[in-house]
């Protein structure tokens, strides 16, 4: 399974890449809204975990932009944020993600995720 993480924060990337990993996935990273389109055109991963606050183009930009593009659409996204927020949650699944997970997260919820979406 290949999993894309878009992160503008290195030690959240990192972080996520590491849990990831650590449990047998390939992890594919991106660092900006616009990486994270370019990325999961070209890349084709089976589930994506995307920041929601990022310079230039918000988590639910990148979201709105993957979900209505013919090549994007069926990946997963799930919002990795600090806004858990009962309206972010809400937002979250307006803009077509499939889950949301809180900042600060454990390992098993990042995996939780994961295995939901499998």
């Amino acid at each position: 399974m290949k999993i894309l993480t878009v992160d503008d924060s290195k030690v959240d990337l990192i972080n996520i890449q590491n849990i990831l990993t650590d449990a047998g996935y390939e992890v594919i990273t991106a660092t900006s809204g616009k990486e994270a389109i370019d990325k999961a055109k070209a890349e084709k991963p089976d589930l994506i975990f995307l920041d929601v606050v990022m310079q230039e183009m918000d988590g639910y930009h990148v979201c709105r932009e993957l979900t209505h593009q013919d090549g994007t659409k069926g990946i997963p996204i799930v919002f990795v944020t600090a806004k858990g927020q009962k309206a972010d949650r809400v937002w979250a699944e307006m803009t077509g993600a499939k889950g949301l997970v809180q900042k600060p997260y454990t390992p098993e919820q990042i995996i939780e995720q994961v295995n939901q979406l499998k």
